[in-house]
């Protein structure tokens, strides 16, 4: 009886086993299709890169021209910062919502978007000369790249060159170890960039620095009345808030915060 439970026994184990190394198998041979299948992909993958080095050190002008404007392409961002006058706005609107008290409004999407149409609209006449000039003779095939290039930079370097302080100018020239350039012409444009962007910053610090002192103001009357109150564990920010909104709005805040933006770059 014992030796026929133990046959018993050991033969559902065997059948119980069966499954488990069947499903194994299965799984083991899921993972073989699957690697080599990753192996077919990965080797196809890496052809198209090799094939675009190769034809770039043969010199495939087309390869070439292709890396250049995907290279341009990522550098767009940056020329609408620093080669405009997007950075005194946006910096200009952000101390404002700091000056009010308000930390998220008007949200960075808000602020964002009006200083690219602000932008937009001071640089407009710069954008309009650079059509005309650089790009419909491009489009039209009358000129080459490096012409329209020129062309296009003319424009920009009269815009940068009136918002950019003489100091600037000639603090960044005696870094490139320049010298002293008795034409505007000559200076190199790595130079009026440069003095441009810290020219733009200083504009914007000091549109905030007045755009500040009302806003100090109402917060030291706030604080003073609530000290003579008694009301000291009472915070000061949270009470003057509501009155300099008021008073923003009394005044049509925007629209003077907006219009001494635009008239800073004597537009």
């Amino acid at each position: 009886m014992d030796m026929g439970n133990k046959t018993k026994e050991r033969k559902m184990q065997s059948v119980s086993v069966y499954p488990l190394v069947k499903r194994c198998a299965a799984a083991c041979l899921m993972c073989v299709v699957c690697a080599v299948l990753l192996t077919t992909v990965s080797q196809k993958a890496y052809a198209a890169p090799m094939d675009t080095v190769q034809s770039l050190l043969k010199g495939d002008p087309q390869s070439f021209q292709i890396v250049v404007l995907l290279t341009a392409i990522t550098f767009i961002p940056t020329m609408l910062i620093m080669l405009t006058g997007f950075t005194r706005i946006v910096i200009v609107l952000s101390i404002l919502r700091n000056a009010i008290g308000l930390q998220n409004m008007p949200p960075n999407t808000v602020i964002i978007g009006l200083s690219l149409f602000l932008t937009y609209f001071v640089m407009n006449p710069v954008i309009g000369q650079i059509n005309e000039t650089a790009y419909q003779p491009y489009v039209q095939e009358q000129i080459q790249f490096e012409e329209f290039t020129t062309r296009a930079m003319k424009p920009l370097r009269e815009f940068m060159l009136k918002q950019t302080y003489e100091t600037d100018l000639n603090f960044f020239g005696n870094l490139a170890k320049l010298d002293p350039a008795k034409d505007l012409d000559s200076v190199p444009d790595r130079v009026v960039i440069a003095s441009f962007i810290t020219s733009e910053l200083k504009h914007a610090f000091a549109i905030g620095f007045f755009i500040y002192i009302p806003f100090i103001v109402i917060d030291m009357v706030v604080a003073s009345t609530l000290m003579a109150m008694g009301m000291m564990m009472l915070p000061p920010a949270m009470i003057s808030m509501p009155f300099k909104i008021l008073l923003f709005v009394l005044v049509n805040g925007w629209q003077l915060t907006i219009g001494t933006l635009i008239s800073s770059f004597g537009t």
